[in-house]
């Protein structure tokens, strides 16, 4: 799905970064890191003086992976993707599906960089860059990430567009751990450009996208909701929990949980009668209506309670899913 094409012959694609701006941020990088090793070695010399020969070697190689390894990982993880020599550079590491890296990312990118940047000069890195179609290094592939060009002459960074407010909180107990990474790609990037597409082509696109995402989820296509909200409706709830996860606090938890609804007012209790229990904001299951006292006991000037109607079935689906306009 990550080379899917319009009608207008026009592929919605990433712009990956090549092998000339990726060495020269990659240059950036390691000389403020050597910098940063020097200075830490002279410190580390001049207070570990008075001891042994295996001590001091311990310290240097503790200093070695902390600075040219450890410190490497913690920026990209702590930036999401912008070091350095990449900011300057207008790079970022992203993932597969165009979403923030995390710190598994930065990991394995790390320790492949330790192989192919440090003990081979950078050759092993050369290579695969080269020869792989979208300029990605050894770490990159196994990652599964890619560093992207974000300022382009001529271009504007594009947001997906946010779903209509009735969908706002409707898929979150949708199940996306299945949706691969080239499905997420396709899908934010029709998001972003399906105002400059023919609008019997975006239909058509969005149906398809959608059926391929209702049959990774394992759940039914909503009734009477078009492809591209239930796209944007998924899209922002993914966006929701990786921030959720990335932000881990106050933030992060109201974004997961959505819009907090404002408590009911609570009617005043008449003399004698038992207190109602709170009920908790915000929607959820309906709840058994609450019986106040004694099982046959009536109260004064109640009003009668209109006896529940069962819901009808909701419609089957179309087979097909999603279909795209005639």
């Amino acid at each position: 799905m990550s080379d899917l094409v319009t009608g207008d012959a026009v592929v919605l694609g990433l712009r990956p970064a090549r092998l000339p701006s990726r060495a020269l941020a990659i240059v950036l990088d390691l000389a403020v890191y050597v910098a940063g090793y020097l200075l830490l070695s002279v410190g580390l010399a001049l207070a570990t003086a008075s001891l042994d020969e295996a001590a001091l070697a311990a310290v240097s190689v503790a200093s070695f992976l902390l600075l040219l390894v450890g410190v490497p990982i913690a920026v990209e993880t702590l930036t999401h993707g912008r070091s350095l020599g990449k900011l300057a550079c207008g790079l970022r590491v992203v993932r597969d599906d165009g979403g923030p890296i995390r710190f598994r990312h930065a990991l394995v990118r790390g320790a492949m960089g330790v192989v192919e940047l440090l003990m081979t000069f950078g050759s092993v890195a050369c290579i695969a860059s080269l020869v792989s179609a979208r300029g990605r290094r050894l770490g990159d592939v196994f990652a599964g990430t890619l560093v992207i060009r974000e300022r382009v002459p001529g271009a504007r960074v594009m947001p997906v567009p946010p779903p209509p407010p009735w969908l706002a909180g409707r898929f979150s107990g949708l199940d996306l751990s299945a949706v691969p990474d080239g499905l997420w790609l396709a899908i934010r990037q029709y998001l972003t450009r399906m105002n400059q597409l023919d609008p019997q082509v975006g239909a058509a696109m969005a149906a398809r996208l959608a059926d391929d995402l209702v049959a990774r989820t394992g759940a039914l296509p909503p009734v009477g909701v078009p492809a591209a909200a239930f796209l944007m409706a998924v899209v922002h709830e993914r966006q929701s929990r990786d921030a959720a996860r990335a932000f881990a606090g106050a933030q992060g938890a109201m974004g997961a949980m959505g819009p907090v609804h404002p408590a009911a007012p609570v009617a005043p209790v008449a003399p004698g009668m038992p207190a109602m229990p709170a009920m908790p904001a915000g929607p959820g299951p309906a709840a058994a209506p609450y019986v106040q006292g004694p099982v046959g006991a009536s109260a004064p000037d109640a009003a009668p309670v209109a006896p529940v109607q069962p819901q009808a079935p909701a419609a089957a689906p179309r087979a097909g899913g999603f279909a795209p306009p005639a």
